[in-house]
């Protein structure tokens, strides 16, 4: 019997659900993508889209082509409200979607409340990633013009990479400008301590100034007010304070993990709702807390594709069983990375030219004929 399948977000999971469209389709089903907008942007790749390293075609997926050459329906609005007992979507624009099963992959968003009161323009969050596109837009006539003051708030990876590309943006600009990373309480302080000096050392030799041990309290206007009563000016500053998901399930009153998740088993299934799904950063597992890395969602992809088939036609799901252990490359913005994986740590051109191969690679895989050709 045919059914209608709808995914809400054209993300990292839901890409190889997208590339096999044509074959859920020949199968009799209906489907339906909603997101708000024609393109997906591949976070791993973002800080390199903010130095200038990639085109904004090199890290994005035409996603509204992708569905729509393969027959389906792509609807360019947002999910705002959820009713699983009438299992209907409602929309931004007001109109309502019905679906038979449902798949969610809309990643997540930078959480600001209690930290910005005012003076939201020149604050950048890093996620959705297209926020760096837009900053490096504003950022290079800037530099032209005067001397700036660059903040960006987080100590883990996303804080890092950013900082460390805001570098090779002012720096490829010719551009007068200071850069200061406020890392919290420790830059990396969940990394090794081999990584976290690397990292630590390859910002400070190139004038970055790093500030540990102290807490934002407060973003307003132009100041950055810390817990100790401290202040920091900027022109601009990227807030990379860790990723929450969207409260759309929440106000839906769907079951949700402690960060707002959808809360999903084993089979990437909503354990209150059978015919719901989901993947990456939106979901949170029922059976333990999974770090909000791009790798899983990657991962995800062939268990979800087989799991929202299998829902279709009533099979067996496959459950997702994540490794324990990945590799991390970062890219520091100066043609060198910091890999690590286990216990190997490693700094150098090779790390970088790795991560940028495997990045391009995926990209690749999944991007429309002609897209890299694309104009802006």
């Amino acid at each position: 019997m045919a059914k209608h399948l709808v995914l809400v977000g054209g993300g990292h999971a839901h890409l190889t659900v997208l590339v096999n469209l044509a074959r859920v389709i020949e199968r009799g089903h209906k489907v339906t993508v909603i997101g708000p907008s024609p393109y997906h942007y591949y976070s791993g790749m973002g800080p390199g889209l903010l130095s200038g390293i990639y085109r904004p075609q090199d890290v994005r997926f035409h996603v509204k082509k992708m569905v729509e050459d393969r027959g389906a329906v792509f609807i360019e609005d947002r999910v705002v409200r959820i009713n699983p007992v009438q299992r209907t979507l409602v929309l931004q624009s007001g109109n309502p979607v019905a679906y038979d099963i449902v798949s969610f992959n809309t990643g997540s968003d930078v959480p600001l409340t209690g930290v910005v009161s005012q003076g939201r323009e020149n604050i950048v969050p890093v996620k959705p990633v297209f926020n760096l596109l837009k900053a490096q837009h504003m950022i290079i006539p800037a530099l032209k013009e005067s001397p700036m003051n660059f903040i960006v708030v987080g100590g883990g990876p996303a804080g890092l990479e950013v900082t460390a590309n805001l570098w090779r943006l002012v720096n490829r600009n010719s551009g007068n400008a200071t850069i200061k990373l406020i890392a919290g309480r420790k830059l990396l302080g969940d990394l090794p301590e081999k990584v976290r000096t690397l990292a630590l050392t390859s910002l400070t030799d190139r004038g970055i100034t790093v500030v540990e041990g102290n807490r934002v309290k407060e973003l307003s206007g132009n100041q950055i007010l810390m817990a100790d009563g401290s202040s920091h000016p900027f022109d601009v500053a990227f807030m990379a304070l860790g990723v929450q998901p969207s409260r759309i399930f929440s106000d839906s009153g769907i079951p949700t993990g402690a960060d707002g998740g959808l809360l999903v088993n084993s089979f990437l299934q909503s354990v209150a709702h059978p015919e719901m799904f989901g993947g990456g950063d939106c979901i949170s597992f029922s059976d333990r807390p999974l770090a909000k890395v791009g790798v899983y969602a990657v991962r995800q992809n062939p268990i979800l594709y087989h799991n929202l088939l299998a829902a279709l036609e009533g099979r067996d799901l496959k459950a997702f069983m994540p490794q324990k252990d990945y590799m991390l490359i970062f890219n520091m913005g100066n043609g060198r990375g910091i890999l690590w994986k286990r216990s190997f740590v490693y700094q150098g051109r090779l790390a970088f030219f790795l991560k940028d191969y495997i990045d391009r690679k995926f990209m690749k895989k999944f991007q429309v004929a002609g897209e890299v050709e694309e104009r802006e």
